[in-house]
């Protein structure tokens, strides 16, 4: 049982007594309490909406999203198990480092079906879709999911961008406007090019959506939207493995859910694309 679910267990006799039926739901079935909305844990407590929200008040959250977040750390540390990278050992043989990885990977995926709230999913799919122009940026391993971000999207008729440089983007921030999505991707949260870019972009009025999975961050508060990737321990040798996953999978999750929406001349555009790629493949 990780911190936070001892907390709720110890102050569950403070709490009232629908507060209470909250805190007993979600010591019974907390892998479950991520991917809820408000609604839903409430019906499952029978109590009100207000009583949910009131409840993750009592326990020190100003919001049933923050809560969720900080549970997810909790169910991460119970569920961990074999699929960590750090229960790496010197005998290990390539088959089974190969097992390890598949574990962590899949393990870490999984986790992001809890870590991602509905309605902000919901609320970028639905920027991203409008967007005029994309702006993809992180740094170290994040830049390569906001790489595969861009790649995807420009498939897809969007005038979208990524670029490491830092200087590149301050001067190509400038010209975006309110109608534009800059993509900041930060495990941590943290990174500070990546947070003094996002801080840039909301100055100009630019839609700022997060992907990390830190709830506390810098760049979380900075954000219009957030997209909270699962706390997966990593093994600090060998660096972010699972954690980019995560964030691929968020990526795909965007691209596929705009691709869906897209028109009969998009998918005509996309099909000649690919289909000129095939012929050089010959």
């Amino acid at each position: 049982m990780g911190p936070l679910l001892k907390q709720i267990k110890r102050e569950l006799h403070k709490l009232s007594t629908t507060e209470a039926k909250v805190g007993r739901v979600v010591l019974e079935i907390p892998s479950l309490i991520p991917g809820m909305t408000t609604k839903e844990l409430s019906t499952h407590a029978n109590v009100s909406d207000a009583t949910v929200i009131r409840f993750c008040k009592s326990i020190g959250f100003h919001s049933f999203r923050l809560f969720k977040v900080e549970l997810m750390k909790d169910v991460t540390s119970i569920e961990e198990g074999l699929t960590t990278l750090s229960s790496l050992q010197e005998k290990d043989v390539p088959f089974n480092l190969f097992r390890k990885v598949t574990q962590s990977n899949k393990h870490a995926i999984d986790l992001t079906l809890s870590s991602v709230d509905r309605k902000q999913l919901e609320a970028a799919v639905s920027a991203v879709s409008k967007a005029n122009k994309l702006v993809f940026f992180g740094v170290g391993g994040s830049a390569a999911a906001a790489f595969d971000g861009s790649y995807k999207f420009t498939r897809i008729g969007y005038q979208s961008s990524f670029s490491q440089d830092f200087h590149y983007n301050i001067s190509l921030i400038p010209y975006l406007t309110e109608h534009d999505v800059f993509i900041a991707i930060s495990l941590s949260g943290d990174t500070q090019e990546v947070v003094e870019l996002a801080t840039f972009a909301k100055k100009q009025g630019v839609t700022v959506l997060a992907i990390t999975k830190s709830d506390r961050s810098a760049l979380m508060k900075i954000a219009d939207i957030t997209l909270c990737t699962p706390s997966v321990e990593e093994d600090f040798r060998i660096g972010t493995i699972s954690s980019r996953m995560t964030q691929l999978n968020i990526i795909d999750t965007l691209y596929l859910s705009v691709f869906h929406e897209k028109d009969e001349q998009v998918l005509t555009a996309f099909l000649k694309a690919r289909d000129e790629a095939y012929r050089l493949r010959r």
